[in-house]
């Protein structure tokens, strides 16, 4: 698993970066990559864990990605 910090996600899109000390450049997350139910949202700065998968263009993504802390 990777740490890193929401660096920006739009609710109305579906999607954001993180940026991780451990990664060259931001990652990319879906909500549907956001564990738990219901609506899955993160919130600027907040502190998460997740892993790095390819989508279906080979470009690395983030998935199982988990709250560690709010901003």
């Amino acid at each position: 698993m990777l740490s890193g910090v929401v660096k920006w996600f739009s609710s109305e899109r579906g999607f954001g970066f993180i940026s991780s000390t451990k990664v060259d450049e931001d990652v990319f997350v879906r909500y549907t990559g956001i564990e738990g139910e219901g609506f899955r949202s993160l919130e600027k700065g907040e502190k998460v864990e997740f892993e790095i998968a390819p989508d279906r263009d080979g470009k690395p993504e983030a998935v199982s990605v988990r709250r560690l802390s709010a901003p």
